[in-house]
């Protein structure tokens, strides 16, 4: 499984890409508004600083006002992925765009026929958000589990990026289900590779380091 970060905080993905986790980045235009930068110079930098794709998404409604905003930004960088609303338009658009060989996400995906045409439409990836769905008492793992076999079903290259990732559970669970990634808040990812029967076991294999003879 592939991880991406859903950040646009440079720091944060400076943090992690340390670690070699940093498959790829995710954002939207909550997440780039809270770096109080511009969207091309914040997409830029982490383009350079990610060799895996980076998602930026258009906010047009309009198959036209889409289309403009993803062509300019496919010349932003080479690894760049239009991320796209699973709407009438965006599916209309993620069609013409994946003909010009243009990569694109369809995202807020919540139902296994949403994810089903934007793979018939192109998209290169599709992105179910499975806590969203957990608010609301579905099952949002399911989700990812019935897209995966569709998927397979009628071999579509297809990518699925589990979103709305918040617990261990979900990314655990994401992994067993097949899906090819996790985007993870880069906030959230620290809390996930703590235990703390790890802690306790570091305090205690330090306590008995003590007792040894030291040459």
């Amino acid at each position: 499984m592939k991880f991406f970060l859903d950040t646009a905080n440079v720091k944060e993905i400076e943090r992690i890409n340390r670690l070699g986790l940093v498959d790829g980045i995710t954002t939207n235009p909550s997440i780039i508004a809270k770096e109080g930068r511009g969207f091309k110079e914040v997409i830029q930098e982490i383009c350079g600083m990610v060799k895996g794709p980076v998602s930026a998404e258009v906010v047009g409604l309009s198959v036209g006002e889409m289309l403009e905003e993803a062509h300019a930004i496919a010349e932003w960088a080479d690894n760049v992925v239009i991320k796209l609303p699973m709407t009438e338009n965006g599916l209309e658009a993620c069609n013409r765009l994946s003909q010009e060989g243009i990569k694109t996400n369809v995202t807020l995906v919540f139902s296994a026929a949403q994810g089903l045409m934007a793979a018939k439409a192109g998209a290169a990836y599709i992105s179910p958000f499975v806590g969203r769905l957990d608010d609301i008492g579905a099952d949002g793992l399911q989700l990812v589990r019935d897209l995966k076999t569709i998927l397979i079903n009628y071999s579509y290259k297809t990518e699925i990026i589990t979103a709305s990732v918040r617990t261990l559970s979900h990314l655990a669970e994401a992994a067993l289900a097949g899906a090819d990634i996790a985007t993870i808040p880069g906030s959230a990812l620290p809390s996930m590779w703590k235990h703390p029967l790890t802690d306790i076991g570091i305090e205690k294999f330090l306590k008995d380091w003590e007792s040894v003879p030291k040459l």
